[in-house]
């Protein structure tokens, strides 16, 4: 390509990584994100970004253009040791024709795809390396070229930004928690909470004058009744609350559509989202089907490396039934639980709203279904 498509490309790539980062997705996530995009614009073969820990080894390790059969076969993360050790202590940018030749290359698993042309620069919070990511292997199997290092520099610096912005998020989103959690025990406690105990007390009193006042003991009843609408109606304002402004404002349907066309974008996935009307849910129900269909598009996402995912919400009879489907690598639904794939987060959320969830995985794809009954 000339040099403006390339200019037009590094932007739109910097634009859908800047999204990703202000997006509020997982760090994994918005760091898949980069890594891709800098595989693309340097035209290289596999491309990868870790982030190492305390004990010898990477918090995160995301590669691009290695399928999830190569990493089964390749084994555990890698260990800071080698080239990936040197760019870490030293936190130089490293250009090689062939990182075999040079002297800090160690070795790789058996598994490991072979790299020649090698790019690696530092990520970096301040004077501090708190990462690396590089692209290996150049179309013509030589070195890359000073735009390239340009072009993964710039998205150094962009996952930098990524992992500032998730640490403040998840820093955030923890204070909120506890500020949340003690203002909804606050609100039960005042409200729900004295509603029940009034609602005991006139249920004993009830039970005490059936034999002796059965008017008297209609009456308490009917007290009862009401008291018992208060607390319901009280219940329901607090989960209110809980829901996300988006739902509030646009409804489920359109809420799955954005969440679902956003991650098309910054994965470069093909999405369809077939949910023309809202079916007819109450507002936890609504939040619990959100969280779910969440979860589903990014064990996609995440594990199965699709081209096209497709969501379908809507009523079969009584029901509301949510399927969805990728074209990626399947997995065996059997051993999804000790996968950490979110699978039993998800049946536990279906089985709470009375409902079920299912799985069904190949070579061709998975789907995954979630059936609850309707308002």
């Amino acid at each position: 390509m000339d040099e403006r498509e390339r200019s037009d490309e590094v932007l739109r790539a910097v634009s859908s990584a800047v999204q990703a980062v202000t997006s509020h997705l997982s760090v994994a996530e918005v760091l898949s994100v980069i890594v891709r995009s800098a595989r693309r614009l340097a035209g290289a073969r596999y491309a990868a970004l870790g982030i190492p820990d305390d004990s010898g080894g990477f918090a995160e390790f995301i590669a691009d253009g290695v399928s999830p059969k190569q990493w089964d076969a390749i084994g555990p993360l890698p260990r800071q040791h080698g080239m990936l050790a040197a760019m870490l202590d030293v936190g130089d940018v490293v250009r090689l024709s062939d990182v075999r030749a040079d002297p800090r290359f160690e070795w790789w698993p058996k598994a490991h795809p072979v790299l020649a042309g090698f790019l690696g620069v530092p990520i970096r919070d301040g004077d501090a390396v708190v990462g690396i990511i590089f692209v290996a292997n150049t179309p013509g199997h030589g070195e890359f070229s000073a735009d390239d290092e340009r072009v993964l520099t710039l998205f150094a610096a962009h996952a930098a930004i990524a992992m500032a912005n998730a640490t403040l998020h998840e820093r955030s989103m923890r204070l909120s928690v506890v500020e949340e959690r003690t203002r909804l025990a606050r609100e039960l406690h005042d409200a729900v909470s004295q509603k029940l105990f009034s609602l005991r007390l006139t249920a004993r009193a009830a039970a005490s004058l059936v034999q002796v006042d059965p008017r008297g003991a209609l009456d308490q009843l009917d007290q009862v009744e009401r008291l018992a609408a208060d607390a319901a109606a009280e219940l329901r304002s607090v989960i209110v609350e809980l829901r996300p402004a988006e739902l509030e404002l646009h409804g489920l349907a359109a809420t799955i559509r954005a969440h679902v066309e956003l991650v098309g974008r910054l994965h470069s996935i093909r999405t369809e989202v077939e949910a023309t009307d809202d079916p007819a849910v109450d507002a936890a129900s609504e939040v619990e089907v959100l969280r779910m269909v969440q979860e589903a598009v990014h064990n996609a996402v995440r594990h199965a490396r699709p081209s096209l995912i497709t969501v379908s919400l809507g009523r079969c009879g009584d029901e509301v039934v949510v399927v969805v489907t990728d074209d990626g690598a399947g997995f065996d639904a059997t051993e999804a639980g000790s996968r950490g794939l979110g699978l039993q987060t998800m049946r536990e959320r279906a089985e709470a709203l009375g409902g079920r969830l299912s799985i069904e995985s190949g070579p061709e794809g998975s789907t995954v279904r979630v059936v609850i009954a309707g308002a």
